[in-house]
């Protein structure tokens, strides 16, 4: 049985980043991945010629320049610009909120109109010092900006009322008094021609790679393997949920295929209201300008994660982010054990800051 100097619990983004990097400085790694193909949640699969992002939309965008040029190194990316619009009822809106969405949204043309409007709102509000998410929304944006495009889709995500939700998740609520729908203000920013797979191929090449096969299954016989481990699973999990359970919002993707050319003519749209299920409706071409005769959509359904299932993203708020830190405390203390990622950090990452966090472990090699 071969013996390793790493071995690497999840072939995601961090996990295939950390193994191309020691392989380069000639350490042995075994990656281990308890689902049935590599990539993790950037796994992109080819459906009638569309590379359909089976986890969720991801736009690669990064404001890095060695992190971009790290990138490309692995894949060719096209100029994709994520300009996403929301419909509220039968009202559709540019986003982010820019003076595209307040002409429609007021019937107004320059930037002081849609400042004065916003100002006049908050004042009337009169909130001082916000007590929940609900209030906090509004001192910054505006009882209108808030009920048509922040409440009902905030209220999906979480699936809770705004009311009981902390202030401190809306921290800001960028408003762009220009007619730009550029979402993110990142200097870089496409989408991988062919899908993010084949960046995590070209990180994995050469390198032992073992599908199917969940690390706590056969944990004791697989950390023997190896001199040190990366686990890039959930940090509670690793220490059996011994202080407690961390909290996660998980997604369910309902995926159509359309005989059609062109089902909403954008890659995303939101759904504001909260009496309709899904937060967003992804059309998947559209990430490459595709032309095909066919298309792929898929609806995304937010809901409470239990344990078994697949969490995404962390419930950051005060009760998880001190549990957290217990468990941090128990991580330091494991000196064979580098815990890394969304799920090993319980911290919600874009994917160059996890690529950033990769390089820099790997930089301790």
């Amino acid at each position: 049985m071969n013996h390793y100097d790493y071995l690497i619990v999840g072939a995601g983004l961090y996990g295939a980043v950390f193994a191309y990097e020691a392989r380069k400085k000639g350490k042995s790694c075994l990656v281990i991945e308890k689902r049935n193909h590599i990539a993790g949640n950037v796994f992109t699969k080819e459906i009638e010629g569309i590379q359909v992002h089976e986890y969720g939309a991801h736009i690669f965008h990064t404001s890095n320049k060695k992190i971009w040029e790290y990138v490309n190194q692995f894949a060719e990316f096209n100029q994709y610009i994520n300009s996403p619009v929301a419909i509220y009822k039968d009202e559709l809106y540019n986003l982010p909120f820019n003076m595209n969405t307040f002409s429609k949204m007021w019937n107004i043309r320059t930037p002081q109109e849609a400042k004065e409007k916003i100002a006049k709102q908050i004042a009337n509000l009169s909130i001082t010092e916000p007590k929940n998410l609900e209030e906090q929304a509004l001192s910054l944006v505006g009882r209108d900006v808030y009920e048509k495009l922040v409440k009902g889709y905030t209220e999906k995500q979480w699936g809770r009322d705004c009311k009981d939700l902390p202030a401190f998740i809306i921290k800001r609520l960028p408003l762009r008094f220009t007619y730009d729908n550029n979402y993110f203000q990142d200097r870089y920013q496409g989408i991988p021609i062919g899908g993010y797979t084949t960046i995590i191929e070209q990180l994995l090449k050469g390198i032992e790679v073992r599908l199917n096969l969940d690390y706590f299954s056969k944990k004791e016989e697989l950390d023997k393997l190896a001199n040190h481990i990366v686990y890039t699973g959930q940090i509670d999990r690793y220490f059996d949920y011994c202080l407690g359970v961390l909290e996660y919002r998980m997604v369910r993707f309902e995926q159509e295929i359309l005989d059609c050319e062109n089902y909403q003519g954008n890659a995303v749209v939101n759904y504001t209201e909260r009496e309709v299920p899904y937060t967003r409706i992804i059309e998947h071409k559209h990430f490459e300008f595709g032309k095909q005769a066919k298309t792929v959509i898929s609806r995304e359904y937010p809901s409470e994660w239990k344990k078994g299932e697949e969490p995404y993203y962390p419930v950051n708020d005060k009760k998880n982010s001190e549990l957290f830190e217990k468990y941090q405390k128990l991580a330091e203390k494991e000196t064979k054990v580098l815990f890394g990622g969304r799920l090993g950090e319980y911290r919600y990452y874009d994917m160059d800051k996890v690529i950033e966090q990769a390089l820099k472990a790997a930089e301790t090699i």
